[in-house]
């Protein structure tokens, strides 16, 4: 009998829906059967394409003795942390105040009121390498809840102290100055693998929010180090097995130091920002291997993850038959069956080995170059029509707004730098998409499946798409995706920021209450709501005018320069929105028809240079007159021209290089 997640619309969710376990989904149902039945909650939170929660699942949730302790003392719910970010991000404070470290799948005990007392990550069903069984913890938890009430709810006072310096005002500051953020971005070498590139050693994650900022630290400084750093981070990353090889897209993170072991789900927005990387990168020298990879990756995304109706999907699984990684591993047997007297070059280039180098298997990755790269690519579409053949990994369908956002961020960056029509097509389509499906006058939806769009969007989904609709608009001129950017822009003020505590919340004036407003100021995986809100107010300053936009936006900054100047690393985009308001942006003007040939010529030489903070506007749409572009800064303005090798060799003077291309 499927209990009640069957009805919900997360395929998280849905994937638990024939557990024994009788959960419920995150609402006020649960509390209200909590407070009837005086049990704790216990709130488990994951997401479909975590490894450690499907172990979970298999190992306890689906264990009928499991299922029924948990059933009869405890009212249980299930949380999809992709779907409700807010959730997620309260009670990872909670567990991380508690264990030291967060993760998922996350375990955590709540009071019928939704205050967190005990909790931590992933429990085995027995006692194992010092971790207590799970069952262990369900005795324990509820055994101290019946008899040790008042300790426990003195415990769970405490602990909701952590949530005071969220709900506290900011304290005013003053905006970095340039050398600020120059030592801030500067300080990130300490932490540059010098060896393997990228950032720290196991497990390794590929900070493409960092390397982003590190890109314009190159453009403004002129010091070539720091493109050096970023080219050599890439390349590794990408001649790694963290990058599928055969078809394209990189994994989420890697087990090693060496970006050889991945853990093998595919998510989107790591794509979205490691693509969006590429491309800059591929403007900012001409790397052919930049390019290569931020087109696969894209094509990827185009052909993996897009739902009929125009949207991105969220994830693919790391597992595949009940193994990690099945999908894209191969024994030497197998490699050799499909590429025939063609193997011994391909084993060579992927580094293919009889013993292997997972479990018997193989990871490929380039081991070193092609010595014939048109048989390579012969070889890959043979692997490539084989491996189609094999159980695919689980997808997770549902359409994130913000990753959206990202991606489509990417995608049309990426179609205005190759002039690629195909990435112009498919940016276009899935802004139309996003802008019926999930928008809702000024509002935007966090998820959509299947029709449905659920939950209302957090301040994350509201500045991403609006900085991805800005994207579209510099690569079409419409003016549509330019109002869907101001009008988002304005709702980020609106219903997210709060002039008493001079801040973003990450969730809305109307949101659900819950223990607290979240204001997670942070860059992880994705970056925070507060660094995207900056940028878009920034940007969206550029494009009315607007002077008292551009103040709100310095003002959130203001807040953080001291946390981003102590760890720089936990501000990875915040550095990049920093570089807009410390130097002023860079404003491209194209006036002219947008069809006709002389203002394509010259919108497409602007798009080939990487400029931090660039802004391309829309200017006079005379048809008559003829296509030019004004390259400006601050106040001052070079002379217009209509001569596209000078509108190149503008942006690269008024960017400070010097260098030949």
């Amino acid at each position: 009998m499927p209990n009640r997640l069957a009805a919900e619309s997360s395929p998280y969710l849905q994937q638990h829906a024939a557990n024994p376990v009788d959960w419920f989904a995150w609402g006020a149902d649960a509390f209200a059967a909590a407070t009837a039945s005086d049990k704790p909650i216990l709130l488990s939170i994951g997401y479909a394409a975590c490894h450690w929660c499907h172990v979970m699942a298999h190992e306890s949730f689906e264990d009928q003795t499991t299922a029924r302790l948990m059933n009869e003392r405890f009212v249980n719910v299930k949380v999809d942390r992709e779907e409700r970010p807010d959730v997620d991000s309260i009670y990872m404070q909670a567990v991380q105040a508690i264990t030291g470290q967060g993760g998922w799948p996350m375990t955590m005990f709540l009071t019928p009121e939704g205050v967190p007392f005990f909790g931590g990550t992933y429990f085995p069903p027995e006692d194992r390498h010092g971790l207590p069984s799970f069952r262990r913890i369900l005795v324990s938890v509820s055994e101290a809840w019946r008899t040790q009430r008042a300790d426990v709810l003195k415990g769970a006072t405490a602990l909701r102290g952590i949530y005071a310096s969220a709900e506290a005002p900011t304290q005013a500051g003053a905006l970095l100055t340039p050398k600020q953020l120059g030592d801030a971005i500067g300080s990130l070498r300490s932490s540059h693998d010098p060896h393997q590139g990228g950032f720290g050693g196991a497990p390794k994650f590929p900070q493409p929010m960092l390397l982003d900022a590190m890109l314009k630290h190159w453009a403004r400084s002129d010091e070539e180090e720091w493109l050096r750093i970023v080219r050599f981070s890439f390349a590794k990353m990408a001649q790694g097995g963290l990058y599928d090889q055969l078809g394209g897209g990189f994994h989420r993170y890697c087990v090693d130091a060496i970006w050889l072991v991945p853990h093998f789900e595919k998510m989107l927005y790591d794509n979205a920002l490691l693509a969006r990387l590429a491309v800059r990168l591929w403007q900012a020298n001409g790397d052919p291997l930049a390019r290569r990879i931020a087109e696969e990756t894209l094509a990827w995304a185009r052909r993996e993850m897009t739902d009929p109706a125009g949207g991105w999907y969220s994830s693919l699984d790391a597992d595949s038959e009940g193994h990690e990684g099945l999908f894209y591993v191969w024994t030497v047997d197998e490699f050799r069956r499909t590429l025939g007297p063609a193997a011994a070059e391909a084993e060579a280039a992927w580094g293919v080995t009889p013993k292997g180098n997972f479990e018997g298997a193989n990871i490929l990755h380039v081991a070193r170059p092609a010595a014939d790269p048109a048989a390579l690519d012969e070889a890959r579409a043979r692997l490539l029509a084989v491996r189609e053949g094999r159980v695919r990994p689980a997808r997770d369908e549902k359409v994130v707004a913000s990753w959206n956002g990202l991606m489509l961020r990417a995608m049309a960056e990426g179609a205005r730098a190759f002039n690629d029509d195909v990435l112009r097509a498919s940016a276009i389509r899935a802004g139309e998409f996003l802008a019926g499906a999930l928008l809702r006058g000024d509002r935007t939806f966090r998820t959509w499946r299947d029709g449905r769009a659920t939950v209302p969007g957090f301040l994350e989904d509201h500045a991403a798409l609006g900085l991805g609709f800005l994207a579209l608009h510099e690569l079409t001129f419409e003016r549509r995706w330019l109002d869907h950017a101001l009008a988002l822009g304005a709702t980020c003020v609106r219903e997210f920021w709060d002039d008493d505590a001079g801040a973003f919340f990450d969730t809305a004036r109307d949101a659900e209450r819950l223990v607290t407003r979240p204001r997670d100021v942070t860059d992880n995986a994705t970056p925070s709501g507060t660094s995207l809100a900056v940028e878009l107010q920034l940007l969206v300053a550029e494009h009315t005018g607007d002077a008292s936009v551009r103040r709100r936006a310095e003002c959130a900054l203001a807040t953080l320069a001291n946390s981003l100047r102590r760890a720089p690393m936990a501000f990875g985009h915040l550095l990049g929105a920093a570089d807009v308001a410390v130097h002023g942006p860079v404003q491209l003007t194209l006036s002219g028809d947008p069809s006709s040939h002389a203002f394509r010529e010259l919108a497409a030489a602007a798009a080939q240079e990487f400029v931090p903070s660039l802004v391309v506007l829309r200017g006079s749409a005379d048809a008559t007159a003829a296509a030019q572009a004004l390259v400006c800064q601050g106040t001052h303005c070079n002379l217009p021209t209509a001569d596209a090798s000078e509108v190149r060799t503008q942006l690269r003077a008024i960017r400070g290089q010097r260098r030949s291309y």
